[in-house]
């Protein structure tokens, strides 16, 4: 599982970061579950990049999910 901080930021003498994650980074990043991040892509909240068999996600939409969810009024 690569590190939340590598997904934006890389490190010194590393490859360039990835743009594209799997679903288990993609819900690590966004503290919910694997589940609950199939359950958004197949809800069609969430796009996904299908690459052969495997569902991938941008990292650029994981952040604009945040930004279209978060709520302008108090929570509590």
């Amino acid at each position: 599982m690569v590190s939340v901080s590598r997904l934006r930021t890389g490190e010194r003498g590393q490859q360039p970061t990835r743009r594209l994650v799997s679903l288990l980074d993609a819900a690590t990043y966004l503290g919910i579950s694997y589940w609950t991040v199939r359950d958004l892509i197949n809800r069609r909240e969430m796009p996904a990049v299908r690459i052969g068999r495997r569902v991938m996600l941008d990292v650029d939409d994981l952040d604009g999910f945040i930004e279209a969810n978060k709520s302008r009024r108090d929570l509590f």
